[in-house]
């Protein structure tokens, strides 16, 4: 299965967003992973759908917009209207409005017709998304507790990644994006892809490179 990767603009410079975007399709990024945070579910605040809607003519690269935000539902239409690609939401923020309320986002996501995915962080077992996998195109595997870059690697969650594409494997979706977000480095990527993720968010990998095409690379080896 192919490896893509996906910079995580939340370590880029903001004042310099539209070249970075450029200079990331360049050095072979497959998605542009777009952090959108909002205060309450995560502590940070970063941008919301305006961003997308501004880089989305810079690049053809897929937008994918993880929504670590209250209420993800009310939001869907913007991100979705903005140019998003691929909106994913958090299982915990739907978890504290309504037991139906993920299914119910993920739906909505569909019916704009843009991918989507669930997303569970690193305390939470991958398994109380498994009802939502025949929904999904992608499910994100929290490898470090969101709101902050440059967190170390938690590798307790390869468990849940071997777990999550076994169960793609049994429902009959064995090519389903397995992503994994925090923490990636080129000294445990192997290890990440070998537990069955194929898309990997690098955020402080990428941009503290001095070289972005060669560590883009060497993440995709």
């Amino acid at each position: 299965m192919q490896t893509k990767i996906a910079p995580s603009i939340l370590s880029a410079d903001f004042s310099v967003m539209g070249e970075t975007i450029k200079k990331l399709e360049k050095c072979g990024a497959d998605l542009i992973h777009c952090d959108v945070m909002d205060g309450s579910f995560v502590e940070p605040i970063t941008f919301g759908g305006q961003m997308i809607k501004n880089i989305r003519p810079l690049t053809k690269l897929p937008l994918d917009a993880h929504l670590m935000i209250e209420h993800p539902k009310t939001q869907i239409k913007f991100f979705a209207e903005a140019g998003a690609d691929i909106i994913t939401v958090h299982y915990k923020a739907c978890a504290k409005i309504s037991d139906t309320y993920l299914k119910e986002t993920l739906e909505l996501i569909k019916s704009c017709g843009v991918k989507c995915g669930a997303v569970v962080n690193p305390d939470v077992p991958v398994e109380k998304i498994f009802e939502v996998f025949p929904l999904c195109d992608m499910v994100l595997l929290m490898s470090v507790y969101p709101g902050y870059g440059g967190q170390k690697f938690i590798p307790e969650v390869l468990e849940k990644v071997k777990k999550a594409r076994e169960y793609a494997i049994k429902i009959g979706k064995p090519d389903m994006d397995i992503e994994i977000d925090g923490g990636v480095t080129e000294e445990n990527c192997a290890q990440i892809r070998a537990a069955g993720a194929n898309v990997l968010v690098a955020g402080s990998t990428v941009f503290k490179s001095n070289d972005m095409a060669k560590t883009i690379a060497n993440l995709k080896k």
